[in-house]
């Protein structure tokens, strides 16, 4: 089971920067501007959607504007609850791509013909590392070995 998590956490180790960098963007850029339009448009009891438009449009052509804007009119709360539901929103589509990118079964993404199904040098235990027939990097079948040596070779061999 942890080969899954490992496996998501490789695919995924280049990608995690990114997505760090889209929610500070999202929660400098959108969260302030649609949060101080929320409480600017609330703020005679019913919600005003021309006040909201209005207040949007400004907010997010200028968001680092709003935010000390959000503190001095006491909209604080309304830009910490708002955070929090995107953080949440977003957190769940994360793992859910992090899910989707795992391998389906412990094999997946290895060359098949290669060693990389062996772990900590098992295959020397009947491979040998420096000479013999040639089988992949790092791994030929010794001549000199008691029993079947047998090779079977599969694919092209081309000369120019």
């Amino acid at each position: 089971m942890y080969y899954k998590i490992e496996g998501a956490i490789k695919k995924n180790r280049n990608n995690f920067i990114i997505y760090a960098v889209l929610w500070i963007i999202i929660a400098i850029v959108l969260v302030p501007s649609f949060a101080y339009s929320t409480y600017m448009a609330k703020a005679n009891g019913s919600m005003n959607l021309q006040i909201f438009v209005e207040t949007f449009g400004q907010s997010i052509t200028n968001p680092l504007g709003t935010i000390p804007k959000i503190f001095e009119s006491g909209a604080t709360e309304t830009y910490f609850s708002t955070l929090l539901v995107v953080t949440i929103v977003y957190s769940i589509f994360f793992f859910i791509g992090i899910i989707k990118s795992a391998p389906k079964n412990q094999y997946t993404d290895i060359e098949h013909g290669s060693s990389d199904w062996s772990q900590r040098g098992e295959q020397y235990q009947i491979l040998n590392k420096n000479e013999g027939i040639i089988l992949a990097e790092n791994n030929y079948l010794p001549v000199d070995k008691r029993g079947n040596v047998n090779v079977l070779v599969v694919g092209r061999f081309r000369i120019w």
